[in-house]
């Protein structure tokens, strides 16, 4: 999933202990977290570089700066995800993980990121450090708790990942990110569903005129013509397309006062190859 996200300029290292402890999070939420830190770490490396998955035990004592509200434990499983990029100064990595803080231009990023990370961490009664220099790269470390009794997953879970598959349906993926619109498609196929790609909303519409398509999946943040009006021109034209909508940004053109409108769904990005799957499968069936 990494690779295919990253792609061909990012080198992808994994330092792995052999004998890590079992920890307790939700799978996904953990999913997420490595996927917005590996986004993160590609965008602050444009001309290429390394990024290195590292896990490890770690025993943290008094001297660990952590908050007040953290499990009294001192044994921990730690997740780190490393880049070869530009780095942060003191003054950026002490706000990173604040709501909607970034340093991206306009329309390239919009700060939820690290704090969605950081959020999940909090909630999982661990905690999340930063080390970068300018110039030398990032480090950042989620550190979770040490669980002795971790439970084994069940029949239900396993019934639900192997339910989450398609059966040729043909799914019409809009997307201008490259990266994102390949590992979309890339997990659609193996799947079971037939895709097809355009990379605007005008190449969308084109496919629409010549195409029969079950569902419409297209981010709502694009040049030209925005994810909202070419839904709206779609369904003009093919009265009854199925709709999902993907988005790193909450408060855009399909959410107001909190709420998506009547009739829409959403997948939030970053999201995990098992978060599509049953989103997708949802829309279809109407559920």
């Amino acid at each position: 999933m990494l690779a295919r996200t990253l792609g061909e300029t990012i080198r992808i290292e994994k330092i792995l202990a052999s004998d890590l402890w079992e920890t307790q999070a939700d799978i996904t939420e953990l999913e997420s977290a490595v996927l917005n830190l590996a986004l993160n770490a590609r965008d602050a490396m444009p001309n290429g570089g390394a990024l290195t998955l590292e896990t490890a035990n770690a025993f943290l004592d008094e001297n660990f700066l952590v908050t007040a509200d953290r499990v009294n434990s001192t044994q921990y499983v730690s997740v780190s995800v490393s880049d070869t990029g530009a780095g942060m100064s003191l003054e950026v990595a002490d706000k990173a993980f604040e709501p909607f803080f970034t340093t991206k231009p306009p329309g390239m990023g919009t700060g939820l990121g690290l704090s969605q990370v950081y959020g999940f961490v909090k909630q999982s009664d661990g905690d999340v450090k930063i080390k970068s220099k300018q110039g030398a790269g990032t480090t950042v470390t989620i550190y979770l708790p040490r669980h002795m009794d971790v439970g084994k997953p069940t029949a239900k879970d396993n019934v639900i990942e192997s339910a989450a598959h398609g059966r040729g349906q043909r799914v019409l993926v809009t997307e201008d990110d490259e990266g994102v619109r390949k590992f979309v498609s890339e997990t659609l196929i193996e799947l079971g569903y037939e895709v097809m790609q355009a990379k605007d909303g005008d190449a969308a519409l084109s496919a629409l005129a010549t195409h029969q398509v079950d569902l419409l999946l297209t981010d709502v943040v694009m040049p030209g013509m925005n994810g909202r009006a070419l839904t709206e021109e779609a369904q003009r034209r093919r009265p009854g397309l199925k709709v999902l909508y993907m988005t790193g940004y909450s408060r855009d053109a399909i959410v107001h006062q909190g709420r998506l409108d009547r009739g829409v769904s959403l997948i939030q990005k970053p999201f995990t190859q098992s978060d599509l799957a049953r989103r997708v499968q949802g829309v279809l069936e109407g559920s």
